[in-house]
């Protein structure tokens, strides 16, 4: 199973010049488009300088002095990790299966 992720989507909302909020999306993929075991999602969070409990998950600064791994590192990337495994287990793996018709079957007289 090759699993390939990476950031698709990094909005930043910026007030006085420095971003506040980041909007965030992370696609993973299962092997290759048109293998039996191609498998996508994609996973989006909203994260904001200091969210409403008073927690701070990062120091607002100007979005030019912002880097790709500093971006990443807001998004929970081992809690996807492990839903997507579970997903690509699910549907892949290990998918559920569906009862079968008999059409041959007679109704007792």
């Amino acid at each position: 199973m090759a699993v390939t992720k990476s950031l698709t989507k990094a909005v930043p909302f910026e007030k006085d010049s420095k971003v506040e909020q980041w909007e965030l999306g992370y696609t993973y993929e299962n092997d290759s488009k048109g293998d039996a075991t191609y498998y996508t999602s994609t996973f989006n969070v909203h994260v904001e300088a200091t969210d409403p409990n008073g927690v701070v998950n990062f120091t607002a600064k100007a979005k030019a002095d912002w880097t790709k791994s500093e971006i990443e590192a807001l998004c929970p990337i081992s809690q996807w990790d492990t839903v997507f495994a579970s997903q690509v287990d699910s549907v892949i793996t290990n998918p559920p299966s569906n009862p079968i018709a008999d059409q041959s079957y007679s109704i007792p007289e």
